[in-house]
C-alpha cells in the first residue's frame, strides 16, 4: 500500500495521469508467482489497503480496478474484491469473466459479470472477455446490464474498433438495443497506413526508432491477419529496424485488396488451455498475509518491472 501510494502521489502531483487504473488481472506466471496480479484479490485485506491507498493517493483523478474472476473456480474473489473495491471509493470496477487458471482459454464467464453488476448496484461495474467486435460489445451490455466494456485483445491489430464500439454503444445507450453499426472494414492499404502510424508513434515514445522497430514486431501477424500478403511479408517486416524499410516494403502491398472478411476477425492472440496458477509456497493456506509472504511481495516490488 505504501508504494501504491507514492507511486499514485508522483503521478498526481506531476500531472502524468487523468484516469489510474490498478491492474489485478495479470494471469502470467512471472507476476503471480510473486504473488502480483490475479493472485493478490486472495489476499483480501491486502487488495482492500491497496486500493484505499491508491484512492486516497489520487485524490480528485479517478481511480478504477480491473480484476479476474479469482485464481481458479475453487478460490474465487470477484464479488468481495469488487466491494471492497466498491467501499474504498473507486469510480468503477472492470471484470474478466475468467480465472488466473482460465488465462485465455475457453468462453469468458458472461454471468460472472452480471453477477458482480447485481452485487453492486452503486457503482459503475465494466466488462471484459470476449469482445472481438462490436456486437459482442453490445451483446455483453444487453445481457450483463454492465455499464461499459474494456477491450484487451480485440483491438489488437484492429485500432479501428473503438471508432466501432463508440457507434454501437452510442445507440444501445440511446435506445437502440440492435443497432446496425456499419463497421470500419479497411483496405490492404489502409491497414499499411495505421501499421506505419503506429511505428511513428512508437517511436516518438520511446524516442528510439530502431527500439520501436523491435517492439511493433509483435503486431505484425495481427493487423495483417487474414489479409493475402505472404509468410515472407510478415517475416520481412518482423526484422526492418528503421521506419524508412518498413515504409519501403509497405510500399509493395496491392493497396486496393478489400477487407477479407471473418478470416480478419474474431479471437486475437493465443487461446491455450488451462494453465495451473503459479503461486507463492502456501499461498492458498490462509487469505490472510503472512510475514513470509509480506517479505516476499516487497522483494516482487524492487525486482519485477510491470506485468
Amino acid at each position: 500500500p505504501t508504494t501504491i501510494s507514492r507511486a499514485v502521489k508522483m503521478l498526481v502531483d506531476e500531472n502524468r495521469a487523468d484516469h489510474i487504473d490498478l491492474n489485478f488481472g495479470c494471469p502470467v506466471a512471472k507476476v503471480t508467482r510473486k504473488g502480483g496480479g490475479a493472485a493478490l484479490p486472495w489476499k483480501h485485506e491486502l487488495f482492500e489497503k491497496i486500493v484505499q491507498a491508491a484512492v486516497r493517493a489520487a485524490g480528485d483523478i479517478p481511480v478504477t480496478v480491473k480484476m479476474r474472476k479469482g485464481i481458479d473456480s475453487n478460490h474465487l474473489t470477484f464479488l468481495d474484491a469488487g466491494k471492497a473495491a466498491r467501499d474504498a471509493g473507486v469510480s468503477a470496477v472492470a471484470l474478466h469473466g475468467r480465472t488466473a487458471e482460465d488465462f485465455y482459454s475457453g468462453k469468458a464467464d458472461w454471468e460472472a459479470i452480471a453477477e458482480l453488476r447485481e452485487s453492486l448496484p452503486d457503482v459503475q461495474v465494466l466488462g471484459n472477455g470476449d469482445i472481438w467486435s462490436a456486437a459482442d460489445a453490445v451483446a455483453m451490455m444487453d445481457q450483463t446490464g454492465v455499464d461499459g466494456i474494456v477491450v484487451g485483445r480485440g483491438c489488437l491489430g484492429r485500432p479501428w474498433l473503438f471508432q466501432d464500439l463508440e457507434r454501437a454503444i452510442s445507440a444501445y445507450l440511446a435506445g437502440d438495443k440492435q443497432p446496425a453499426v456499419q463497421e470500419v472494414m479497411p483496405t490492404l492499404g489502409e491497414v499499411a497506413d495505421a501499421f506505419y502510424r503506429h511505428a511513428e508513434l512508437l517511436t516518438e515514445f520511446f524516442e528510439q526508432e530502431d527500439r520501436a522497430c523491435r517492439d511493433i514486431r509483435k503486431h505484425v501477424a495481427w493487423y495483417f491477419k487474414g489479409y493475402p500478403v505472404g509468410g515472407e511479408f510478415r517475416a520481412a517486416l518482423a526484422r526492418v529496424e528503421s521506419l524508412q524499410q518498413a515504409a519501403d516494403l509497405l510500399g509493395t502491398l496491392e493497396r486496393d485488396l478489400p477487407y477479407p472478411g471473418e478470416e480478419a476477425e474474431g479471437p486475437r492472440g493465443r487461446l491455450g488451455s488451462l494453465k495451473s496458477c503459479s503461486l507463492p509456497e502456501g499461498w492458498l493456506t490462509s487469505r490472510e498475509l503472512s510475514e513470509e509472504h509480506r517479505s516476499q511481495l516487497e522483494f516482487a516490488e524492487l525486482s519485477v518491472s510491470g506485468g
